[in-house]
């Protein structure tokens, strides 16, 4: 049996599915490179010993997933990473994020639903939470308070995924909540390739302390934490990845929709990012100090119980780790996957 993955060529999906052939099991991948590039495919390759079967096509287009399907019979689930990601793009264009995210997912579970695979781990984020009552933030948190419409859009597909089981308790349905996933995969043949300025700070801080950018803009430093800058819970992309195959040992053995928040439950601010990442490789990162971005928050970490109850998953990378392994991905590859 195999396991179709939709942008499995992206920064998370090319991580999983390395996480995911190294566990024995097989990929089939679905990807438009929309926000990736098909040597991603040899670096897996490279990795795993394991070519994944691929298709270049948009889960937009019912068809081209229609024949998908019928030339893979042996498909039993799906994790589903596919999705249009940049939150001040949504922000600019919320229509082109409304028509991309949701009607790939209606058309992907039509599509799933007609060949009876009702299994799906699905790639949502802590953005459903908004600007938090309180941190770490629990799955029963209030949700539906997204600031902006990619957000919006993870927040709706997951009531699309909900109502889906509702009417058909066959369906397993696995939601798993990312906070700020950062790092590579250890070799440095993987990892994250942003497409111009760096909308994350990780990358940020990797190109300005390889010289390929002057200084890291630290927005704002006047919220209400430690050091007056914004506290994230950042994540290492494996741990990450091993969520997924965790998530979906558990979705076989179950048919319910369940909620996870994956994260490390500890809090980073900017500048501790900045100081972990000065130690941990020997290079300097200067910044300076500019206004706050419209939209972000003052703090935003999970509390990661329910996931290490129920999946037996907890995160094992350390900060100095992602700092780390951030820099060898950097240096390794100074223009991403056009090195």
């Amino acid at each position: 049996m195999s396991i179709l993955i939709t942008g499995g060529t992206g920064f998370i999906g090319s991580h999983t599915v390395v996480e995911l052939i190294g566990a024995g099991e097989t990929c089939v991948i679905v990807d438009n490179f929309c926000n990736s590039k098909p040597v991603v495919l040899d670096r897996i390759e490279a990795i795993t010993g394991v070519r994944p079967r691929f298709y270049e096509a948009d889960l937009c287009d019912e068809a081209a997933m229609e024949r998908i399907f019928e030339e893979n019979p042996d498909l039993e689930s799906c994790i589903h990473f596919a999705g249009l990601k940049a939150v001040g793009e949504s922000v600019a264009k919320p229509l082109l994020y409304y028509q991309n995210n949701l009607i790939s997912t209606l058309t992907l579970c039509r599509v799933m639903q007609k060949h009876d695979v009702k299994r799906i781990v699905f790639s949502s984020s802590a953005t459903v939470y908004g600007d938090p009552i309180s941190v770490p933030i629990p799955e029963t948190a209030p949700r539906g308070l997204t600031t902006n419409p990619y957000g919006e859009t993870k927040q709706m597909i997951e009531r699309i995924l909900t109502d889906l089981y509702r009417a058909d308790t066959e369906w397993s349905v696995s939601i798993l909540r990312y906070f700020n996933p950062v790092g590579a995969h250890p070799s440095g043949l993987i990892g994250e390739d942003p497409c111009g300025i760096p909308n994350n700070l990780f990358p940020y801080v990797t190109q300005v302390a390889t010289g390929k950018r002057a200084f890291l803009q630290v927005f704002g430093d006047d919220y209400d934490t430690p050091d007056g800058t914004g506290v994230r819970d950042y994540i290492h992309v494996v741990d990450l990845a091993q969520a997924h195959l965790k998530a979906l040992q558990r979705a076989r053995k179950v048919t319910a929709v369940e909620c996870f928040n994956v994260g490390t439950g500890t809090g980073y601010s900017v500048l501790d990012i900045v100081k972990a990442f000065e130690a941990a490789t020997g290079r300097s990162v200067p910044y300076r100090i500019v206004e706050r971005r419209a939209g972000d928050i003052a703090a935003c970490y999970a509390d990661p119980q329910k996931a290490e109850n129920i999946l037996g998953w907890r995160a094992q990378y350390s900060l100095d780790d992602m700092c780390r392994h951030a820099d060898n991905w950097q240096t390794k590859n100074p223009n991403g996957y056009d090195t």
